[in-house]
């Protein structure tokens, strides 16, 4: 059996590292009626620099891709097409029993088009997921992937009753849990011998938590100067009260630049250097690394995001996310975790952000499946289908 695996950008590299684990411990234990598995591995390169890229490749320890495609950066239509035009011909000289994307980037749906053009199975890790907004291109992304997939690996309840609203055959929904939490819980405890804190120059208070983290990199959020402006706008007044840290994606950082909303932030250089903290000024950083990031979200007093995984990551960490979305593909981190949608207006983010550091922590409810073992149960899945087929 050959499994062709697909990353491309930076939240799949989190949740490709634990399936490949979990293929090298099968084929280290499997006898007989358990065939072994050729792995291979192809990076798009979508995300391609060090920061984005290599950092997670180290931390996670993820093998050296097999292929690497040299995508980097476009238009979703042109990024889309450049990673079909570059797949083809992997698929055709590889020729895996099956395809496995992850998650919802444009490689995740360019692959899988591209595997079911050539009549390769797919399974799509994360399947099911909806925001039910059309408007973001991560949603069409998810949408199409799951009418080609061969294999609808889930992570949520929501998920499985999605598919099935939409007239997938059960036969073909397999409930399996959280990638992402495999990764969390495989590296909390190397991510606690981080020094990222130190070298940032971030102390610790009596309770342990004396920062806000925030994310931003989506398009609805980034590309449109006024919904920029106001979220900016707020964290600059909350940081009159706490300090906001801001690894910020090189989209984002360039919208600041090119929308003049300098006026908000302190950039800082090298992330060895320390962080500028100044009341009422974010602290910009550069890109951390995947156990680094881990290590300041699992400090952070609050974390404010419009990414999809970090509101799962948070909710297994206990940690109070405000989310700037008006919508989440990931119900679950509502009603299990501490998770709450705030979207771009500036007021509700600065009442729910006090509203939060007054509350601290909680414990939070892990929804089923979220326990570590999430590969394991995909790669058997793999390997009894695809033997049984």
């Amino acid at each position: 059996m050959k499994l062709l695996s697909v990353v491309g950008a930076r939240p799949n590299f989190v949740k490709i590292a634990p399936i490949l684990r979990a293929v090298a411990d099968h084929n280290a234990r499997c006898g007989a009626g358990q065939p072994p598995v050729e792995s291979v591995l192809v990076h798009t390169e979508q995300h391609y620099d060090d920061a984005m890229s290599a950092a997670f490749f180290t931390d996670l320890k993820i093998p050296r891709p097999n292929s690497t495609l040299g995508v980097g950066s476009g238009s979703h239509a042109v990024q889309t097409a450049e990673v079909m035009r570059r797949f083809e011909p992997v698929v055709l000289q590889e020729r895996p029993d099956v395809v496995l994307v992850v998650g919802d980037v444009n490689s995740t749906v360019a692959c899988a088009l591209t595997a079911a053009k050539l009549g390769v199975r797919v399974a799509h890790v994360e399947a099911g997921l909806r925001s039910f907004d059309r408007g973001m291109p991560e949603e069409l992304n998810r949408l199409v992937t799951d009418a080609l997939a061969d294999f609808l690996l889930t992570s949520e309840e929501s998920a499985n009753e999605n598919l099935r609203r939409e007239g997938q055959p059960a036969e073909k929904i397999f409930f399996v849990g959280n990638v992402m939490i495999d990764s969390l819980l495989a590296c909390r405890q190397l991510a606690q011998r981080s020094t990222i804190r130190d070298r940032l120059g971030l102390t610790r208070q009596h309770n342990g938590t004396d920062y806000a983290l925030v994310t931003m990199h989506r398009p609805s959020n980034v590309d449109a100067e006024s919904s920029l402006a106001a979220i900016l706008g707020a964290l600059a007044e909350l940081s009159w009260e706490i300090p906001i840290i801001f690894p910020a994606h090189p989209r984002t950082r360039a919208r600041i630049a090119e929308f003049g909303l300098d006026r908000y932030v302190d950039p800082n250089g090298a992330n060895g250097c320390p962080a500028v903290i100044r009341p009422g000024r974010i602290s910009l950083l550069e890109p951390v690394g995947y156990l680094d990031f881990l290590q300041l979200m699992a400090d952070a007093r609050l974390v404010l995001t419009d990414s999809g995984g970090i509101q799962e990551e948070t909710t297994c960490l206990g940690v109070p996310c405000l989310t700037l979305r008006e919508n989440t593909e990931r119900p679950v981190t509502l009603t299990a975790g501490t998770n709450t949608l705030v979207g771009t207006d500036a007021g509700r983010i600065l009442e729910c952000a006090r509203k939060a550091i007054g509350n601290g922590r909680c414990v939070a409810s892990l929804p089923p499946l979220w326990d570590g073992h999430t590969a394991e149960r995909i790669v058997q899945i793999l390997v009894e289908r695809l033997t049984a087929s």
